[in-house]
This record gives structure tokens, C-alpha cells and sequence, in this order.
């Protein structure tokens, strides 16, 4: 296999499991070393192990991302331990999805708390937004060659049903990747958007059978996504150094 990102450090949240793990392991299979930062030790622990058997290096760093002194703390180690950090996938996410008001017979039985919006806003979005700060100002500092950022969103920044807080930060996300562009385009640093939509994870296959074959009904290729897609568009943007401050959309034709 190719080694075409051999040299390169890529710090990934996340990616513990899931599409932060699968991004960890397709850019290691082709050269790239990884930081893999998440808040479960157990999970980075089985990233490292699959880095290395993918034929790389991966180092494990236990990070609430939602910590300012924490992401601070965990950036400067990844660039003292590496030597340079080449890219930041800002792939750390949560749900806690509900109504804004819930009715029953004319009056309101239920409204989505602060708390619950708080949170999803800080790791998606404040999240994302200490890890790019310090993501870019590493690779300003140490790169003298920039990087790229590249910014997990989902298509539900257009606005999903049941989902204020999680569209609200995913559309933040938007924005503040757009801005980053801008700002950091001087230093060769990029900034992309990835969407991914409906894709193969452990929250996917939890779904009802009956709710999972609706979705893929409306899936124009009539299939769910594999975590592998998105891996694969993560090497794209890395690779394309002409792509910044737009969106990369990987959903087989179905915009959610």
C-alpha cells in the first residue's frame, strides 16, 4: 500500500471508536502517525493496537475536550512528542436529542433543558473550537509547511427533527470551519467540512431492523455507508492541498 503520508501526524478526537478509529487506522495503513485522543483509555488502547497492525504508530491521550487547560495541555504534548502536528480531525461528537417543546392535549409536557443544550454545544462545538486553536497555532509554531483541519460535521447542520442543539453546533461548526479558512489560508493551514450521512456504527446498528431498512430505502445507492467511506474522503482532503473552506458531503445522494 502506498505510503503517501508518511511523515505526517495526525491528531484525531474521537477516536477512540467508531469513524475516529477507522480514520485512525486507514492513515496509518498508509504512513501517517496518529494521536489519538478520546476520553476512554480502554478504547485508545485498542486504536493503538490497531494502528499497529495497520504498520504505524499511534499515541493515546485522554483529553475532555470541552477543557480549555485540558486541550492546551494534550496539543502541547502531542507537538513535544511528535515533533509537528500535520493535521487535526475534529471528529468528537454526542447526541442528546429532543423536542424544543413536547405537547400532550394543548399544554407543554416537556421542553429540551439548558443543561442538555450546554452540553452537546461544549464537545461539538466548543470542543472542536479549542482543539482547532490549538491544532493551528501548533502548526503555525512548528510546521513552517501549514496543515489542514478537517471538521466532522454531518449533514445535520441544514437542521434535524428533534435535534436544536446538535443541528445548532453542527451548523456553528460550519461557520467557524469557513472562517478558519480565511484566517489561516496566510499560513497554508486549510479547513474543511466533512458530512458524512448515515453511516455503519454501533449507534446505526442499534436501530430497530425495520427503522434501519426505511433509511436505506432512502438512500439512492440503497445502501448505508461504510466507515471506510469516510476514512477514505478524510485521505482526500489531506491529500488535495487546493481544498479549503467548503464542504465535502458523503451520504450516497441522501441529504439529510
Amino acid at each position: 500500500m502506498s505510503k503517501k503520508f508518511s511523515n505526517k501526524v495526525v491528531a484525531i478526537t474521537g477516536a477512540g471508536r467508531g469513524i475516529g478509529q477507522g480514520i485512525a487506522v486507514h492513515l496509518a495503513a498508509h504512513g501517517a502517525q496518529v494521536a489519538a485522543i478520546d476520553l476512554d483509555l480502554d478504547s485508545l488502547a485498542d486504536t493503538v493496537k490497531h494502528v499497529g497492525e495497520a504498520g504505524s504508530l499511534a499515541r493515546a491521550y485522554r483529553c475532555d475536550i470541552t477543557d480549555e487547560a485540558a486541550v492546551e495541555a494534550t496539543f502541547a504534548s502531542i507537538a513535544e512528542d511528535f515533533g509537528r502536528i500535520d493535521c487535526l480531525v475534529n471528529n468528537a461528537g454526542i447526541f442528546q436529542d429532543g423536542l424544543l417543546v413536547k405537547e400532550k392535549d394543548g399544554k407543554v409536557v416537556k421542553k429540551m433543558s439548558a443543561s442538555v443544550f450546554d452540553k452537546v454545544l461544549d464537545v461539538c462545538l466548543k470542543g472542536a473550537f479549542l482543539c482547532a486553536r490549538e491544532g493551528a497555532g501548533h502548526m503555525i509554531e512548528r510546521n513552517g509547511d501549514g496543515g489542514v483541519i478537517v471538521n466532522i460535521s454531518s449533514g445535520a447542520f441544514r437542521g434535524n427533527y428533534g435535534q436544536t442543539n446538535y443541528s445548532a453546533a453542527k451548523a456553528g461548526l460550519v461557520a467557524m470551519s469557513r472562517v478558519w479558512a480565511k484566517e489561516l489560508g496566510r499560513y497554508n493551514i486549510r479547513s474543511m467540512i466533512l458530512a458524512p450521512g448515515a453511516v455503519e456504527t454501533d449507534l446505526l446498528r442499534s436501530m430497530p431492523a425495520d427503522a434501519l431498512d426505511a433509511m436505506t430505502r432512502q438512500v439512492p445507492l440503497r445502501r448505508i455507508g461504510r466507515i471506510e467511506n469516510i476514512a477514505q474522503a478524510v485521505a482526500h482532503i489531506i491529500e488535495n492541498d487546493y481544498l479549503t473552506g467548503s464542504i465535502v458531503e458523503v451520504n450516497g445522494g441522501m441529504v439529510v
